[in-house]
């Protein structure tokens, strides 16, 4: 192993992943599995049956105390206040300019003994930078307890149609009956946990936080009752076809959540948190550029930074492309004019110098129908 690889951040499942036959890389400074056999394979057997994700580099900060909720409806832009326990919301955490510093997901939980508290994670190449934009504001809330719990915790995230009756048998909340962005705190594989009915893949199923002693024996239960093992390329290929915004491509500090296609996850009424002023006024412009899909008619996958032009004139900037498994065509997402993002309007993609083919279409590429 290279002295780089070896100073990289491991999660506890870094040697069941060598084990699997894990292609190890780099990732936000944690050393991951890219893929064990086929990206394709990992990915038809998400869409199949159940993918099986180690999410442990994901950050997973707590709060807290009296001040938790008020303290986190004042940092990110979904409303906080009035969360029900046992709910996950997607929030964003703005800038004073409204541009996006990370997307997150906030759980309100119970814990065994009756008390709430309040978990978000975030990205794990934002973990720092969220840590460090949360501390300064700590000193306004009396009663908070804040903890990066990052290290304490695995992560795991079954993705598919069979996701829920495979996990099912670890986990003694009934999963049939938690509802879509839902979570509890229960037993699995007879250890204290979290299940959430959530997910990055566009697929049903369920993310599982777990002590890091137990969770290589889960994870061997999961494989046996029929789970394949899954890396970021697979998830990477999987979110892009469900229209899932990455950080770092179509979300940024530049991007504000209205051009990006997602105001639902704004709620300006009667608040106020870091860039709510801005994107009060950010709201009903029309002319930023919007996040549109493409389908491209060829064979060559367009990938980010890739020109979108009209008429010989640039329009816009591809933030993500692949070759979709499930559509077989290269599909895309990019940043565009709005005179040029209605769907249906025909476009072209500069792939390496040569012009291709390609028509704005309504996102996302793929919906599951189980």
């Amino acid at each position: 192993m290279s002295l780089r690889m070896s100073s990289l951040n491991q999660t506890p499942l870094h040697d069941w992943h060598a084990a699997q036959g894990g292609r190890m890389v780099d990732f936000a400074g944690w050393s991951m599995p890219v893929q064990y056999q086929s990206i394709v394979a990992e990915h038809q057997a998400t869409r199949t049956a159940a993918g099986l994700f180690d999410v442990s580099h994901m950050g997973r900060l707590r709060f807290e105390g009296a001040d938790a909720a008020g303290f986190l409806d004042r940092l990110v832009t979904r409303r906080v206040m009035g969360q029900p326990a046992g709910r996950v919301r997607y929030a964003l955490v703005t800038n004073d300019d409204g541009g996006i510093l990370d997307d997150v997901l906030v759980y309100h939980l119970t814990g065994g003994a009756g008390g709430s508290y309040y978990v978000m994670v975030v990205n794990a190449g934002n973990r720092t930078k969220i840590v460090d934009w949360i501390k300064p504001r700590l000193a306004g809330a009396a009663e908070l307890y804040f903890t990066d719990a990052t290290h304490d915790w695995a992560m795991i995230a079954l993705q598919g149609p069979r996701a829920l009756q495979i996990a099912q048998p670890l986990v003694e909340e009934r999963l049939d009956a938690l509802k879509y962005y839902q979570a509890r705190e229960t037993r699995i594989a007879g250890h204290g946990g979290i299940v959430s009915r959530t997910g990055y893949t566009g697929e049903d199923g369920c993310e599982l936080i777990v002590g890091s002693g137990v969770v290589v024996l889960i994870c061997e239960a999961l494989l046996s009752a029929g789970a394949t093992p899954a890396g970021l390329g697979a998830r990477d290929t999987l979110r892009l076809e469900a229209a899932m915004p990455l950080y770092g491509h179509e979300l940024s500090e530049t991007i504000n959540p209205y051009q990006a296609g997602l105001a639902f996850a704004v709620d300006l009424d009667g608040r106020q948190f870091p860039g709510r002023d801005a994107l009060a006024k950010l709201k009903d412009d029309p002319n930023q550029p919007r996040r549109v899909g493409l389908e491209l008619s060829g064979k060559r996958v367009p990938r980010e930074g890739f020109g979108i032009t009209s008429a010989g004139r640039t329009v816009g900037q591809v933030t993500s492309g692949t070759f979709s498994p499930t559509l077989d065509r290269p599909i895309a997402m990019g940043y565009i004019e709005p005179a040029s993002a209605a769907p249906g309007t025909q476009v072209e993609v500069d792939v390496r110098g040569r012009p291709e083919p390609a028509r704005i279409v309504e996102l996302p590429f793929y919906r599951r129908s189980h």
